[in-house]
């Protein structure tokens, strides 16, 4: 087993530790069948019911969509704090795989609503549990002043999006031929390979990916375990009641993540264990959480506006073939696939001269505006007018956004987090994430196909708006971040 010191100073994975490549398998099997699944999940929603799906109304779908996506971030704090209070994060993202590939598995074999209800529950806490503390792990890694930091969590995103690009590509393509389950159950399949390949190599990720940074008394388990069980039973209470409803649960969750939001970042900065410059640094964090959830307001609308603006008005047609929708979303990951290394070799080779994290944000969530504005030229195509190039090179806008901000703020949560709250400092990312996406979904509601205008262009200058604050504000948030750059 390796000890954390040796794991810091390897180099044998592209100049990173070995470690990083089981990391990196693992996320790229849960991403293939996260985005496989997720691929198809809005056109299965709304598609009649004589094309395989369950015939939901289209502003209802993308709403659940958006929720859902929103959960699945949501369900990274409940997984942070199992990882530092209970189990470690390396054990976490174990059994977390686990529960992903049950989810997939019911998705697949169950029908109607009951396979949705209990397929996007599994996968939506596992995938949450998974991805804060597979990025937590990655973290451990390095020393805190190792300049290798970033270009490692670019090459972690890598990982990701191969995993995205292949889903996308094969579990749309089984929708396509064979129907939804078999997609479904495509994306099982590949969770299932993810957790293979992770068993194998669990043992290059050092003793501190395995320790619980802040362990839970004994005596207060049994009481955490009974709010637990106290909190499902609420909340199928309030389904079985209509409280909760397919209608209104992206605003539901919008709710819930702002005022976990808020009190996460109360907990850990009224913390006795932390020192006065970590909580310097933790204020720091504060105006990057909001960009972050505009800038994926936006850019998770790939999975509801972009995806019913693939079906309905993008001209689809590859030599009298029409190819699926999903696979309109796999040009991301390519992008990300074949620019991720770039960017990569671009901060390593800048080092300390990079630009600044909130300079890199400000750059992301302005190319997301102005990637939104770009749909104004192709307003009036009509039904399935639009063309395959012009929505390609969006998307490539959109990947230009993603690359600046998202692996960078992967990074930051770890440089900036307190000791004491390694894990769930990542989950708070994860939970600017989880805002932003069940925003894209309440967001998608708005959109008509057949008044484009208010909805690209609001949109789409907010967030500029948003960028441009955050640039007049980045000398202020660097002397809050105490020296991390």
């Amino acid at each position: 087993m390796s000890t954390s010191t040796e794991v810091q100073q390897d180099t044998r994975f592209f100049g990173h530790p070995r470690g990083l490549a089981n990391l990196f398998g693992v996320e790229m099997w849960e991403r293939f069948s996260f985005y496989g699944m997720q691929s198809i999940l809005a056109i299965y929603l709304y598609y009649e019911t004589t094309k395989g799906g369950l015939g939901l109304a289209q502003e209802t779908a993308l709403g659940i969509v958006g929720a859902y996506g929103g959960m699945v971030y949501l369900s990274a704090v409940v997984g942070a704090w199992v990882a530092d209070r209970l189990l470690g994060p390396e054990r976490t993202l174990f059994y977390s795989a686990v529960l992903v590939m049950i989810g997939h598995i019911a998705l697949a074999l169950l029908p109607g609503f009951a396979g949705i209800g209990v397929g996007l529950v599994c996968v939506a806490i596992g995938s949450g549990g998974l991805k804060s503390n597979a990025t937590a792990i990655v973290g451990t890694l390095y020393s805190a002043d190792d300049e290798r930091r970033d270009g490692g969590f670019t090459l972690f995103y890598m990982g990701i999006n191969l995993g995205a690009f292949v889903g996308q590509m094969l579990t749309g393509l089984a929708q396509k031929e064979l129907g939804f389950h078999y997609g479904f159950g495509l994306a099982a399949i590949g969770m299932a390979l993810g957790l293979i390949q992770y068993s194998i190599g669990r043992k290059n990720l050092g003793d501190k990916a395995r320790e619980v940074p802040n362990p839970l008394a004994a005596s207060r388990r049994m009481q955490m375990l009974a709010v637990g069980v106290a909190g499902v039973v609420v909340i199928v209470v309030l389904v079985l009641t209509g409280v909760i409803r397919a209608g209104n649960l992206a605003d539901i969750v919008v709710g819930v993540v702002v005022v976990a939001s808020v009190l996460y970042f109360a907990v850990i900065l009224r913390s006795s264990k932390i020192t006065s410059a970590e909580r310097s640094r933790v204020y720091s964090f504060i105006p990057m959480f909001i960009a972050s959830a505009a800038f994926f307001a936006l850019y998770q609308q790939q999975f509801t506006v972009v995806a019913t603006y693939s079906d309905k008005r993008l001209d689809r047609d590859l030599f009298g073939w029409e190819m699926p929708v999903s696979w309109v979303n796999s040009v991301v990951p390519v992008f990300v696939i074949v620019f991720a290394p770039v960017f990569a070799a671009i901060w390593t080779k800048l080092s300390s001269r990079q630009p600044s994290s909130p300079m890199k944000f400000v750059s992301g969530t302005v190319l997301m505006g102005i990637a939104f504005l770009l749909f104004l030229p192709m307003v009036g195509t009509g039904a399935n007018g639009s063309p395959l190039l012009a929505l390609i090179g969006i998307l490539f806008v959109f990947t230009m956004g993603e690359l600046f901000l998202s692996p960078v703020g992967l990074s930051l949560s770890t440089k900036l987090a307190p000791d004491a709250f390694r894990t769930q400092m990542v989950a708070l990312n994860f939970l600017s994430i989880s805002l932003g996406t069940a925003l894209s979904g309440k967001l998608a509601e708005y959109y008509d196909p057949a008044d484009e205008v208010p909805y690209f262009s609001i949109i789409g200058c907010t967030a500029i708006v948003v960028g441009v604050l955050l640039f007049f504000g980045t000398p202020f948030i660097r002397r809050l971040m105490k020296g991390v750059h």
